[in-house]
């Protein structure tokens, strides 16, 4: 955790190194580049650099023949604006090494400017070595070099090595800049330190450091700590916005489940006049899909088409999955088909959509051709694909796909391990399913409910109880479809003594109530024959759905009292949920005089429509 840096120091150290921070030392920078421009413009080749005819711009050839001048120009001709505008200029690695030494002949290491320069443009070269070694090396470093440092730390994803240089910061008595306090909020981001990013926040206020950059980073560490309160909170008090502002605050609600807001903001920020990015167009047609809004995700569309948006392939694989997830899997392959450019995700999403409708031999289908043109199958699409064979129960096909994932050393992600797990139960191949557990290196919660669900559902109901005693005795903590994957299986042999002692574990371990797994609570007691125990369940849910009320209903048809069925069957209705034929049938086919239940139960439902 980044939390080390706040045991050494503290907070009031840590505040001290932001607020009593001295102009950003950039200000010198720029001021130093102004003298070198005004210093240079005598100088012939500075203005061959600066003006529209650029050799930099022109050729290699050009670039190179400019290379040379520079390594022949005397010092005297030199100043370190002219090797930092030759940086900018260089198209390779070695260009950027040529210049280096030119800058080390001509000024050695003392002009800071010009080695941060240098440090940014190895890191563009993808040169992590040859930057670190350089910030090594420097006698005297300022606020910008330290930042460009872990700049570069973060964009090689080297957070842990980010840590230590920020411990290094601390300790120098470097003074932060706005970036400076950038860059760890990022590194806060990555690291999931939401206490030292709150400590950075109040920094910012007290230091008066607030400016739409830092305000921008607050606000995307807020989103990706999922904190909407303090992300909305932020945002509100932004005295400035742009569209990234807008775009983070859009796709924060809308990844965190706050849809309708994230439509509302975006409606709000075209009012205002900002134009969305496409990323902001993402965002919302991922809102639309979770909402299964069509109308505003088609309105979207039609202004894509119109040309009102850039057409690219994030905006048009999130068109793809937002008719997936409408149910709309024919307009989704239109615009699939439509598409110039196709990636990896938007096969996976248009396989993914066939599979989740049912339309497994058109997602076998689609991997075919996937796979003929070249295409990369990521494990999301190993997910699709064994999906689309449990579907339609194609065991062969199902088998292959296994044969590859071994292959390819997947079955060590929990995610694919679980979908096997899932399709050997639905194909019921028990011993693969098992088998697959047991060879996967890290078992989670997911897996082990795969299997115990697979099982019960089945009704190998002893089976699934045995699982679930492994899945303890690892020490994992059961989730709600765990527990009401073992109800069910408990009413499927009346293991009622098993059934209760979950329920008294259910009551330790889960603070708040899940309908979930209050209906399998409910059906597990119908089903032992404890009716009055399933009633009391069902009195104590704050929320019943109509799932909870069909399981109460049969249960007590199924156990002979069909006098309390018909009466909760009609006061079911009278809460406004649909009594179907099934439940209808099964309760007066319970009854023991069924034509005059029969009448009584028609002239209710006449009265009631």
């Amino acid at each position: 955790m980044l939390a080390t840096p706040c045991i050494r120091s503290s907070p009031f150290q840590i505040n001290g190194f932001f607020l009593h921070s001295p102009a950003p030392p950039l200000l010198k920078w720029k001021e130093t580049e102004k003298r070198g421009t005004s210093d240079t413009n005598k100088n012939p080749f500075l203005r061959s650099t600066n003006s529209n005819s650029s050799p930099f711009r022109c050729s290699q050839q050009s670039q190179e023949a400019d290379l040379q001048g520079l390594c022949s120009s005397s010092s005297q001709r030199l100043n370190p604006t002219i090797i930092c505008s030759t940086l900018k200029s260089c198209s390779t690695l070695k260009e950027v090494k040529v210049v280096h030494a030119v800058a080390t002949r001509s000024f050695g290491s003392s002009i800071i400017f010009l080695q941060n320069n240098l440090i940014y443009s190895y890191a563009r070269f993808s040169s992590l070595v040859d930057a670190m070694n350089l910030f090594d090396k420097m006698p005297e470093r300022s606020v910008v070099s330290w930042t460009t440092m872990l700049n570069v730390y973060l964009k090689f994803g080297l957070e842990d090595e980010a840590v230590k240089l920020f411990e290094e910061l601390i300790e120098s008595n470097v003074q932060a800049n706005s970036l400076t306090l950038v860059c760890l909020l990022k590194l806060c981001a990555r690291r999931l330190d939401f206490k030292l990013g709150k400590q950075i926040h109040a920094s910012v206020i007290k230091g008066n450091w607030r400016n739409l950059i830092v305000d921008s980073a607050l606000l995307y560490f807020y989103a990706e700590f999922g904190d909407l309160s303090c992300a909305s909170k932020l945002f509100d008090q932004m005295p400035d916005r742009d569209v990234v502002c807008w775009t983070t605050m859009v796709a924060a609600y809308a990844q965190h489940g706050n849809e309708n807001a994230a439509i509302s903001l975006f409606s709000q920020m075209q009012h205002l006049g900002f134009l969305p990015n496409e990323f902001t167009i993402c965002s919302v047609l991922k809102a639309c899909g979770e909402l299964k809004s069509l109308k505003f995700g088609r309105q979207l569309h039609g202004a894509v088409v119109k040309g009102l948006f850039i057409r690219d392939v994030c905006i048009e694989s999130s068109l793809v999955s937002m008719y997936v997830k409408c149910n709309k899997v024919r307009d989704a392959r239109t615009v699939f088909d439509m598409m110039p450019k196709r990636n990896t995700v938007t096969w996976t999403t248009m396989i993914s959509g066939y599979a989740q409708n049912g339309c497994g031999d058109e997602a076998i289908y689609l991997f075919k051709t996937m796979k003929s043109r070249n295409f990369f199958a990521n494990n999301l699409t190993i997910v699709s694909l064994l999906g689309a064979c449990t579907s339609i129960g194609d065991l062969c096909l199902g088998k292959e796909v296994h044969g590859q994932i071994l292959k390819n050393t997947s079955q060590s992600n929990t995610h694919i391990g679980s979908t096997l797990i899932s399709f050997y139960c639905k194909c019921r191949e028990y011993d693969y399913a098992a088998r697959v557990l047991e060879m996967m290196p890290t078992r989670d919660c997911i897996s082990w409910t795969a299997l115990i669900s697979g099982f019960a559902s089945l009704g190998h109901g002893f089976k699934a109880l045995s699982f679930m005693n492994d899945m303890l005795r690892e020490g994992l903590n059961p989730n709600p479809f765990t527990y009401s994957s073992a109800l069910k299986a408990c009413a499927k042999i009346e293991a009622i003594s098993y059934g209760k002692w979950l329920h008294a574990s259910l009551k330790k371990t889960m603070t708040l109530p899940n309908v979930f797994v209050d209906s399998a609570l409910i059906g597990m007691y119908m089903g032992c024959g404890y009716t009055t125990d399933a009633f009391r369940v069902f009195i104590s849910m704050p929320e019943r759905n109509l799932v909870a009320w069909k399981i109460l209903v049969l249960g007590y048809a199924k156990n002979g009292q069909c006098h309390k069925a018909l009466k909760l069957m009609y006061r079911m209705q009278a809460e406004g949920f649909h009594v179907d034929d099934f439940i209808l049938t099964t309760v007066l086919s319970s009854c023991g005089d069924f034509s005059l239940t029969l009448e009584s139960s028609s002239t209710s439902c006449d009265r009631s429509v």
